[in-house]
């Protein structure tokens, strides 16, 4: 890659990242301006400075969106490796990594190497690495998938978060088909309000070929009217609970999954499915990934079976111990989350219910009381506890989300392991205990560190003590 008639050794919108050779394109952010730092990464040998404004500087080039383009100018660096890529995307609220490990599972089954990108980590066929974010910046992601590329990758299924598609992180991308699963509140105090929020995930489906969206709540009936008037592509609907293009019929619950009658209203057919995966949001998610493979080209058979070998999810519903009582441990980290997950639980749990769970530092303060209501709604004890308090106050934390607290018992640890601790020591037979909030994470954010904690092995180790 050349610009200026000059080789280019990289591309960065970091100061501290950059290197003499670099293009350093110019990104404003909340806390500081790229545009401010591009005549000293210019005299520390920047090849060129990308900017959306003329700042009177030798080998500037000018554009209307510098996020935008530093995607582009990452994929023309490794190569353009999306061209060899078919991407697929998820999006929403809840359920997104679900809904791409069942995607790439059915896609796996049918011969196909798939690539992952997302909160559980960055799958680029052969090895993993561990994500700090759902959607990496431009640079590491065009990086992930020249990797994913060169490994044999044939598709990408992809976490497409609000922030990511907010920041223009996939530039001028085109997914094969994205799904949109649900919209509730979550990280209002990065887009001010549900509208924003709502917008920001509403701008995948003008990159991509077909739409897959979930019509059980507000938000995706919302999206369908809008897809429908702003794009020419298809909409395919999809519902756990009612009638749609793809819907479910006869729905079993149990402690080890679901099983129902997976229907499409345009082939009139239907196909039994179990489920290794409890709860009514996971027969959603699995009707979600079978009618995005649809549009794939999968048969509706083969992809009903596929997923009936399906193991799971690191981190969602995932039982860590059972014996006279079972602990369970779920992502669930926010209002409708935790609803959803503790009312599956409840399903199969004989005993007690009992909810370990808090809220993250430094992320959507409103949510907290709420998260304590969902709690109060549906466990029959409660501990309060740490999740990634990052730089804010433990018990501060804890005070607001107890605040949603009105009828349940509940104690409080500001320390997750004593909290954990805590619900195993009072467990009886037939009990549940539900571990919310860090799922597939084996790190707590405390301070501006992140320190391994990993609940399969604290539970582990406490319960051979």
């Amino acid at each position: 890659m050349k610009l200026f008639d000059m080789e280019v050794s990289g591309v960065t919108d970091n100061t501290n990242e950059f290197t003499s050779g670099n293009v350093f394109v110019c990104i404003k952010g909340e806390n500081f301006d790229g545009h401010d730092a591009a005549k000293e990464m210019l005299e520390k040998g920047a090849v060129a400075i990308v900017t959306e404004r003329d700042l009177g500087l030798e080998k500037q080039i000018i554009v209307p969106n510098t996020r935008k383009e530093l995607a582009k100018l990452a994929s023309e660096f490794y190569g353009n490796p999306t061209k060899k890529l078919k991407l697929i995307a998820a999006t929403g609220t809840n359920g997104k990594s679900t809904v791409i490990a069942l995607i790439k599972h059915i896609l796996e089954m049918q011969g196909h190497k798939t690539a992952s990108i997302g909160t559980v980590g960055y799958d680029v066929v052969g090895k993993i690495y561990e994500a700090k974010l759902t959607v990496p910046r431009q640079t590491e992601l065009y990086k992930l998938f020249r990797e994913a590329a060169d490994n044999g990758a044939e598709y990408c299924v992809i976490e497409a978060s609000s922030q990511a598609l907010a920041q223009d992180r996939f530039g001028e991308e085109v997914f094969e088909c994205a799904v949109f699963t649900n919209l509730t509140q979550d990280h209002l105090d990065w887009h001010g309000t549900m509208e924003n929020y709502f917008h920001a995930k509403r701008a995948l489906f003008g990159m991509t070929k077909s739409a897959i969206v979930c019509i059980d709540d507000k938000y995706g009936e919302k999206l369908v009217k809008y897809i429908n008037t702003e794009y020419d592509i298809p909409v395919i609907t999809y519902s756990a609970k009612g009638f749609a293009d793809n819907y479910a019929v006869n729905i079993k619950s149990s402690g080890n999954g679901v099983s129902y009658w997976f229907s499409s209203a345009k082939e009139e057919k239907s196909f039994p499915l179990k489920l290794a995966m409890p709860g009514l949001y996971n027969v959603a998610n699995s009707i979600a990934a079978i009618a995005a493979c649809a549009e794939l080209g999968i048969d509706l058979s083969d992809a009903v079976r596929a997923l009936s070998g399906f193991k799971g999810v690191r981190g969602r519903s995932e039982i860590i111990h059972s014996g006279e009582f079972t602990i369970i441990c779920d992502y669930a980290h926010t209002e409708d989350a935790l609803k959803k997950f503790l009312t599956s639980v409840r399903e199969f749990t004989a005993g007690r219910l009992i909810c370990v769970f808090g809220a993250p530092g430094e992320r959507d303060i409103a949510k907290r009381p709420l998260m304590g209501e969902a709690v109060d709604r549906h466990a029959d004890y409660i501990v309060i506890t740490s999740d990634n308090p990052r730089f804010e106050d433990r018990n501060a934390i804890i005070e607001q989300v107890a605040a949603g607290i009105k009828n349940t018992p509940y104690e409080a640890f500001a320390d997750r392991k004593e909290a954990i601790h805590a619900a195993i020591k009072q467990a009886q037979k037939g009990d549940m205990i539900a571990l919310c909030g860090k799922g597939h994470e084996t790190y707590q954010a405390v301070g501006g560190k992140d320190l391994p904690f990993d609940e399969r092995e604290i539970v582990r180790e406490f319960l051979k003590s």
